[in-house]
């Protein structure tokens, strides 16, 4: 079965052509959709989620009990913002917003 985020990601051009075709401001939860053709993305840093989980990978290889080990919730979050697709869909992001991002592609 497949989920619905990879469900997402599979026909991710479809949905921001058709987003584009209506200009509909379309949000994504993460940066490689504003980076693959979105427009915004709000949402936990993947990469930094990925090392994370690889430092609990070594605890438990090195015999750490994975029952014992703390819960962790994301703590990075990065908002993501396209000028280029903005422009497209006649979309005028305020300066106040743009200097919030962590990435503007322009």
């Amino acid at each position: 079965m497949i989920s619905d985020w990879t469900s997402l990601w599979v026909k991710r051009q479809a949905i921001f052509d058709f987003a584009l075709q209506h200009r509909m401001p379309v949000f994504y939860p993460w940066k490689e959709y504003v980076e693959a053709g979105g427009l915004m993305s709000y949402g936990l840093n993947l990469v930094d989620q990925y090392r994370r989980s690889a430092d609990y990978v070594d605890k438990i290889l090195r015999g750490a009990n994975p029952g014992e080990l703390p819960i962790q919730l994301p703590t990075k979050f990065e908002l993501v913002i396209s000028l280029k697709i903005a422009k497209k869909i006649g979309l005028d992001i305020p300066a106040h917003v743009l200097a919030q991002a962590a990435e503007v592609i322009e």
